[in-house]
């Protein structure tokens, strides 16, 4: 499926808040999407995610709060962070109540020259493609858990221009593996797996 949704006025005139948080997360995890994300001046424009939510076998927060997953239980704009596979760590902003947007790709545009010696890649394409490369080239840890997405060392600008949105299953789960909450711009360069090609019968504007 597409959305084709409407930009925010001028590009990084508006500085992302608490309140554009605090809605279901398969809402933000699209209109993330076109967005600049930058952690200590590395970053680039947010071009997939994964919506995860309280009622979805696939969340960390399905089956309660723990010592690992608190983070998801905080207040909209908490980032959490976890480790996947024991080896990458994925980075996640908080939505309502133990809900979460998963960022899995970004266009690289700022602090190339420090993210491409933490890949050792000049690949602009794989840069951050995937979760687990877009922590490493953003220098995330754990160490973030648990911070503000809102302030330092993160730094989150709305999109300037009109993006269009596609939508299909999430990767790597084996549950709800069916919903559709991985979203996409559509036909990027840097998303890390390809979508569906999109149906023009589908797309609607959101404005």
């Amino acid at each position: 499926m597409t959305k084709q949704i409407s930009g925010r006025g001028k590009h990084l005139s508006t500085v992302l808040n608490d309140a554009f948080f605090a809605r279901p997360p398969d809402i933000v995890a699209r209109e993330l999407l076109g967005s600049r994300l930058l952690v200590n001046g590395c970053g680039g424009f947010i071009v997939e995610t994964e919506a995860y939510g309280p009622d979805d076998e696939a969340s960390h927060s399905f089956k309660g709060m723990s010592k690992t997953n608190a983070a998801m239980f905080g207040p909209p704009g908490t980032v959490y962070i976890y480790r996947s596979y024991g080896r990458h760590w994925c980075l996640n902003f908080v939505c309502t109540r133990a809900s979460a947007v998963l960022v899995r790709a970004l266009q690289p545009s700022e602090g190339l020259g420090l993210m491409v010696s933490r890949r050792s890649t000049s690949d602009a394409r794989v840069l951050c493609r995937g979760p687990g490369n877009l922590c490493q080239a953003l220098g995330v840890t754990n160490e973030l858990n648990g911070l503000r997405a809102t302030l330092p060392p993160f730094s989150l600008d709305a999109r300037e221009d009109e993006t269009i949105v596609v939508s299909g299953p999430r990767i790597g789960l084996s549950k709800a593996k069916d919903r559709p909450w991985r979203f996409g711009v559509l036909n990027s360069a840097y998303v890390s797996r390809p979508f569906r090609p999109a149906q023009p019968d589908e797309t609607v504007r959101e404005d």
